[in-house]
């Protein structure tokens, strides 16, 4: 008897001009569109972000926000970086000048849509972290969510691994890999930097087919 299967929904890269989301459900919103009022005796427009958010970062730069309460913040960041971001208030952003032309989407934006709990994730012997921590790095833990980051070299692969919860794939580098489930069913996944899915509860091993490093973030959702 198969009791778990591969659960994954292809979701996509980041939406044109950021004027839809790119990916929604009851769990999270991923590059969801941030609407601008004007600011008072200014030409700049200004937005905020009601929700906490998981930002994973596809080329180096940085921006500085000014905050309508005086506030200035100056942000700086690697590809492949990955930061929390808690709600904020009225800002507008400058992008810097030393920032590095690049092409493709900028950042993966995930706005979690819920709270959270406290307290350790449901506990597996088969956790990750736990019977993989070569390839498995704990990234981000919240009461929200928990961010591990995998990298596997050329045709490497894992032991077989548990996911209890709901769960956001983002990938930083290009994918052809092969995902096995403790059933044995197998499915091949081959996705572009900045692509990303959604996966829910599996159990599984993740093997690199490519003769090239692969590396992803993996963003569980506490809810």
């Amino acid at each position: 008897m198969r009791t778990h299967t591969i659960v994954c929904l292809f979701a996509g890269a980041l939406a044109a001009q950021n004027l839809q989301p790119s990916f929604e459900n009851d769990e999270v919103i991923v590059n969801a569109p941030h609407p601008n009022v004007d600011v008072p005796g200014s030409t700049h427009k200004a937005h905020d972000h009601k929700l906490n958010r998981v930002m994973v970062y596809m080329h180096t730069g940085g921006e500085i926000l000014h905050y309508l309460d005086g506030r200035t913040v100056d942000l700086k960041w690697r590809a492949g970086e990955v930061v929390w971001s808690p709600a904020s208030g009225m800002h507008y952003s400058e992008m810097k000048p030393d920032t590095p032309a690049f092409t493709g989407p900028m950042i993966v934006d995930i706005g979690i849509k819920k709270a959270g709990r406290n307290g350790n994730p449901p506990n597996t012997v088969f956790d990750a972290l736990r019977v993989d921590p070569e390839h498995f790095h704990l990234e981000v833990e919240n009461s929200q969510v928990r961010v591990l980051r995998v990298r596997l070299d050329a045709k490497e692969r894992t032991p077989a691994v548990e996911w209890t919860l709901n769960r956001f794939m983002v990938y930083i580098t290009d994918a052809n890999v092969r995902e096995t489930s403790a059933g044995g069913d197998a499915e091949l996944i081959q996705r572009k930097a900045a692509e990303f899915r959604w996966c829910g509860p599996s159990k599984q091993k993740l093997e690199n087919l490519s003769g090239k490093p692969f590396e992803a973030v993996i963003v569980e959702f506490r809810s």
